[in-house]
């Protein structure tokens, strides 16, 4: 499921994240990386605001939809 579907509040895990090479090193470099928790914040202006691994980012739609995830099991997530 991509980052986009989740509810906001609500944590899951990064499954794969499913871009180009320049985007995937960028992404990874912000450290979206497989098992990495992240957590949906809100919706401002069209981007989502993220924070994953401590960090706090805003995503465009087209770039969150390219980071798949799965539910936590330590969460109880709630798909969106």
């Amino acid at each position: 499921m991509p980052l986009t579907m989740l509810s906001e509040g609500k944590g899951c895990r990064i499954k794969e994240v499913r871009a180009g090479l320049e985007l995937k090193r960028r992404l990874t470099e912000m450290g979206f990386t497989p098992s990495s928790s992240v957590r949906l914040i809100g919706c401002e202006r069209g981007n989502l605001l993220v924070n994953v691994n401590g960090a706090r980012y805003a995503l465009g739609r087209g770039m969150a939809m390219k980071i798949m995830v799965e539910p936590d099991p330590c969460e109880g997530v709630e798909l969106g």
